[in-house]
C-alpha cells in the first residue's frame, strides 16, 4: 500500500472511532429531551446510557480477539455496519424498549470497532516513526471526541431534536464502511479461527458486564448493598473461572503469557488509573461549570476547546517528535504529571470562579498533558505484541481504560456527592457545597494521575532506538 493510501486509511479509521467516542457523550446532552419525548422515568432513563456501556465494556476483549481470528478488516466492517444500523434504529425509536435495545446493539458494534481500529493502525504502520505519528492522530480522536460530543449534542438537540444525535451517525458510518472496503486490504485469518474459546468468551464477557452494571448503579443502590456486593462478587468469581479456563485450554481467548510483557501490563494499570482521572476531568468539571458557574451546554463544549486544540497540535506531529526524541517513558510520565497539575488547579477553583482565571489554565495543562501522554501509553501497550494478537492487546487496553474510567467516575462522583451532601446538611449554601464536593473528587483524581505518572517512570522499559527512528523529522 502506498504512503498516501495508508494515511487516507488512517483518517477513515479515526472517523469510525470518532463516531464511537462521540456517542459516549453526545447522548448525555439529549437525555432530558429523550425523557420528555418517550416518557422515561428517572430510573429507567439511565438505561439509555447503561445499555450501551454494558455491551460496550463486555465485548471489548471478545471483539478484539475475533478480529485476530477472523481478520481485522472483516470484523471492523461488521462492527461499523452494526453500529450504523443500530444508530438508525435509535433515531427512529418511538418506544423506550426499542431505544434501549438499539443502544445495547450500538454498544456491541462500538466495542468491535474500538477493539479493532487500533490493531488495524498497527497493521498499516510498521515503521516506528510513522507509527508514532499515526497513534498520535488516533489518540487525539479518543481524547478530544468526548468533549466534541458535548458541543455537538447541544447543537443537534437544540436545532433538530434528539433523534439527530443518533441519525448523524448514518452518513459517517456509510462513508467509513465504503472507504474501508476500498482502502484497506483484508488480513488473513488465523488457522485457529474455528476453535474459538467459547468458555473463556462467555465467562469474561459476563464478568465484565456484571462489573460495569454494579459500578454504574453503585451510587444509587449503595456500595454496601447486597445487590452491589453480590454483583461484584459474581463478577470476581467469573473472572477467576475465566483465568482458570485460559490456563488450561489449548487455544485460549486471552493467552496469559501476554501479561508477562512488562510494558503491556504497566500500560494497562497506568491506563486504568489515568482513565479514572480523566473521567473526572470530562464529567466533574462539566458539572462544576454547569451547576456552579451556570454555563450552558454550548459554553461547556467551548470551554473544552482550548484543550482540544492543544491535543490536536500534539496529534499532528508534536507527540510523535517527543516519542522519537525521548522514547515513551519520559513523555508519558511528564504528560501524566501535567495532567495531575491541571486536575489540582480544578481542585482550587472557587464557587465564584471565572473562566480566564480558574478554568482556562487547568484546561491548558490538561490539554498539554493528554497530548503528550496518549500516544506513548498506546504505544507501550501495543508495540511489544505480535501482529496476530494485536486485536486482543487492543481489546485489553480498551477494557482497562473503560473499567478504570467507569469505576473511577463512580467512586469520584460518590465522593463528591457525600462531601456536598454533608456540607449542605450543615447549612452551607448550594454552590459552596457543590464546589467543595467537586474539590474532593479532583483531589482524588490528582492522586490517580500522579500515581500513574510514577508507575510510568519506574516500570516502563524503553526499546533500544535503532536506525529506523533516525531522520524521520
Amino acid at each position: 500500500m502506498n504512503n498516501r493510501r495508508r494515511w487516507l486509511a488512517l483518517y477513515v479509521l479515526c472517523a469510525g472511532e470518532l463516531m464511537i467516542v462521540l456517542d459516549t457523550t453526545i447522548v448525555n446532552v439529549a437525555l432530558p429531551s429523550i425523557r420528555e419525548s418517550l416518557r422515561f422515568t428517572e430510573t429507567s432513563l439511565v438505561w439509555v446510557v447503561n445499555a450501551y456501556l454494558l455491551t460496550y465494556a463486555g465485548f471489548l476483549l471478545l471483539g478484539g480477539r475475533l478480529g485476530d481470528l477472523f481478520g481485522h478488516r472483516r470484523l471492523f466492517l461488521y462492527g461499523i455496519a452494526l453500529f450504523t444500523a443500530a444508530s438508525l434504529a435509535c433515531g427512529l425509536s418511538g418506544s423506550q424498549a426499542l431505544l434501549v435495545g438499539a443502544r445495547a446493539v450500538q454498544g456491541l458494534g462500538g466495542a468491535v470497532v474500538s477493539a479493532i481500529a487500533l490493531s488495524l493502525i498497527m497493521d498499516l504502520f510498521t515503521e516506528p516513526g510513522e507509527r508514532a505519528k499515526a497513534m498520535g492522530v488516533y489518540g487525539f480522536v479518543c481524547a478530544g471526541g468526548g468533549s466534541l460530543g458535548v458541543l455537538a449534542g447541544g447543537v443537534l438537540t437544540s436545532a433538530a431534536g434528539w433523534h439527530w444525535v443518533f441519525l448523524v451517525n448514518l452518513p459517517i458510518g456509510i462513508a467509513v464502511y465504503a472507504l474501508c472496503r476500498s482502502l484497506i486490504a483484508q488480513t488473513g485469518a488465523q488457522a485457529l479461527a474455528g476453535r474459538l474459546d467459547i468458555g473463556g468468551a462467555a465467562t469474561v464477557t459476563t464478568s465484565l458486564m456484571l462489573a460495569v452494571y454494579a459500578i454504574v448503579n453503585g451510587n444509587d443502590a449503595g456500595w454496601g448493598s447486597a445487590r452491589t456486593l453480590g454483583l461484584l462478587a459474581a463478577a470476581a468469581v467469573l473472572a477467576a473461572v475465566f483465568l482458570l479456563i485460559e490456563s488450561r485450554v489449548r487455544n485460549p481467548l486471552m493467552p496469559l503469557r501476554l501479561f508477562r510483557l512488562r510494558n503491556l501490563s504497566t500500560a494497562n494499570v497506568v491506563g486504568a488509573l489515568w482513565a479514572a482521572a480523566m473521567f473526572a476531568w470530562f464529567f466533574i468539571s462539566a458539572l462544576y461549570m454547569q451547576l456552579v458557574l451556570g454555563y450552558s451546554a454550548m459554553q461547556i463544549g467551548l470551554a473544552f476547546l482550548p484543550a482540544n486544540l492543544i491535543m490536536a497540535a500534539f496529534s499532528l506531529g508534536l507527540s510523535a517528535k517527543l516519542v522519537i526524541r525521548f522514547g515513551i517513558r519520559l513523555p508519558l510520565a511528564a504528560g501524566l504529571a501535567l495532567s495531575a497539575a491541571g486536575l489540582a488547579l480544578f481542585a482550587l477553583s472557587p464557587a465564584d470562579g471565572s473562566f480566564a482565571l480558574h478554568v482556562l489554565p487547568a484546561m491548558i495543562l490538561l490539554g498539554v498533558g493528554c497530548g503528550m501522554a496518549l500516544n506513548p501509553v498506546l504505544l507501550a501497550a501495543m508495540n511489544d505484541v505480535a501482529q496476530d494478537e494485536s486485536g486482543l492487546a487492543s481489546g485489553v487496553v480498551n477494557t482497562a481504560f473503560m473499567m478504570g474510567g467507569a469505576l473511577g467516575l463512580a467512586v469520584l462522583a460518590s465522593l463528591a456527592d457525600a462531601r456536598s451532601s454533608s456540607l449542605a446538611a450543615s447549612g452551607v449554601d448550594a454552590p459552596a457545597a457543590l464546589t467543595a464536593g467537586y474539590h474532593a473528587a479532583f483531589i482524588a483524581a490528582t492522586l490517580f494521575a500522579a500515581v500513574a505518572a510514577a508507575l510510568s517512570a519506574l516500570l516502563l522499559r524503553e526499546k533500544r532506538r535503532g536506525p529506523a527512528l533516525e531522520g524521520v523529522y
